[in-house]
């Protein structure tokens, strides 16, 4: 039976695109990470497609430490803070959703609270947080550290986080601002609601000095795959973007998560999975297959190999020889979900060290897909039909190119199939993504509808 509803798409923009020699292309903005006006365009590009939301990722460093392959790739060298940046965005646009990154391992909650917020109102309702722990060991050192803090402990202290902002977005209830000039009541003082919250790894009194969100809040959205990841993303997430390479890896990942859910009294529907997708889009087949070579080409063997490094916890490799298999690793305190993909998909397939740099330059481990636009269509419907997937985190290998192809080919491919839809179905991004609207826990039930799309 067809599954009831229809996908879901962000679109993830690393500044010149996600392949690892995307900043090469002769089509690429080279500056792109510092261009204000090319995000723009991109984001006017997703939302003329009807695009849920722009996704931005973020590193709070230089994440390569080698002079040398830093020296050789635009990935997050200089690039902008990401609330910043779609503050300036929601501007330029109307409707679609503006989510950014920023970690819970080295920010203060009320911060991430009272910048989102603001994101929310500036934007009219259309703020995302992306909640991740910090996985790049480079960050460490920019914030009085030698390593991060263990997994475990990182992922312990996100799920405070995520308790005391949620609480401090409820520091006022809907209605509390009543503005009253003839009376002199701003506020209505049964209305505010002082978080007064002590834990073991915060203790923030509150209220947030910003009004409570138009969606009520900002849409969580959570990044791990790993056991506390996939927990924490049942306990709080409204979107969760993961990485799978196979259907059956999807679909294992999705019913997961899902069923846990109701120990936390939530329904499946409250949880949207979209994992990354990476297509390469031609014309024809020969066309798709020329482009994805043509990027190949353009990797520096330092870059691929940093990259690989990184992704595996922040190992180095340089000492192993290229064409040599993947030697045997201790597990990493930093990416374990991404870890483990890598190394399985490794040892299945016995790639070499140069081979598995080459798979993952575009794009890191997520899937990725090269064809016609039917052919994108046929896999994005497989996985979106057989419940691996609410929609996909489109990661274009080249901006503006790569959005370009996807918004022009395959969004009307989606269309015809009717697994896309044609007009934004409400005002805000927990609106078109389908979720409810988080009432007040002080309101009474029934204080404001919920707008589902």
């Amino acid at each position: 039976m067809a599954r009831q509803g229809q996908m879901k798409l962000n679109a993830f923009l690393h500044p010149t695109g996600h392949h690892v020699a995307a900043w090469r292309h002769p089509s690429a903005v080279a500056d792109a990470g510092v261009n204000f006006d090319h995000y723009v365009e991109l984001a006017r590009t997703a939302e003329r497609a009807k695009f849920d939301a722009v996704f931005l990722a973020d590193s709070a460093a230089v994440r390569d430490r080698n002079i040398e392959s830093a020296s050789r790739t635009a990935r997050y060298v200089v690039h902008f803070e990401p609330i910043t940046l779609l503050s300036g965005i929601a501007a330029a646009t109307r409707h679609i959703g503006l989510i950014a990154t920023a970690t819970t391992t080295y920010n203060e909650p009320f911060h991430i609270a009272r910048k989102f917020a603001s994101l929310d109102h500036i934007s009219k309702g259309r703020a995302g947080w992306n909640l991740v722990t910090s996985s790049g060991e480079a960050e460490a050192a920019n914030f009085g550290r030698d390593s991060h803090p263990a997994h475990a402990d990182r992922y312990d202290r996100a799920r405070e986080f995520a308790r005391v902002v949620t609480g401090l977005w409820d520091s006022w209830e809907d209605d509390a601002f009543v503005r009253d000039k003839e009376s002199g009541l701003y506020f209505e003082p049964s209305k505010q609601h002082v978080l007064n919250h002590r834990g073991p790894h915060f203790a923030v009194r509150g209220p947030l000095n910003v009004a409570r969100a138009p969606q009520g809040r900002p849409v969580l959205v959570q990044a791990g795959s790993s056991e506390a990841g996939r927990e924490l993303a049942a306990e709080t997430a409204e979107v969760i973007f993961t990485a799978a390479q196979t259907l059956q890896e999807a679909q294992a990942f999705y019913t997961d998560v899902k069923g846990r859910l109701a120990r936390y009294g939530r329904r499946p529907d409250h949880l949207k999975i979209l994992p990354g997708v990476s297509p390469i889009i031609g014309r024809t087949t020969e066309e798709a297959e020329e482009k994805f070579a043509q990027l190949q080409e353009l990797i520096h063997p330092a870059v691929g190999l940093s990259l690989l490094s990184q992704m595996l916890g922040g190992f180095d490799l340089s000492g192993f020889p290229l064409d040599g298999p993947l030697p045997d690793l201790p597990e990493s305190n930093a990416a374990k979900s991404r870890q483990k993909l890598l190394v399985d998909l490794a040892r299945r397939e016995g790639f070499s060290i140069r081979q598995l740099y080459q798979w993952i330059a575009g794009a890191r481990g997520h899937w990725a897909i090269r064809g016609t636009a039917k052919d994108i269509a046929d896999q994005l419907e497989a996985w979106f039909e057989g419940d691996a997937a609410d929609g996909f985190n489109v990661m274009p290998p080249t901006l503006p190119g790569g959005l370009d192809d996807f918004v022009d080919l395959v969004v009307p491919e989606l269309r015809r199939r009717k697994l896309f839809r044609g007009e934004y179905e409400g005002r805000t991004l927990r609106e078109n993504l389908g979720l409810p609207y988080p009432h007040h826990p002080a309101a009474s039930v029934g204080h404001r509808t919920a707008a589902v799309g």
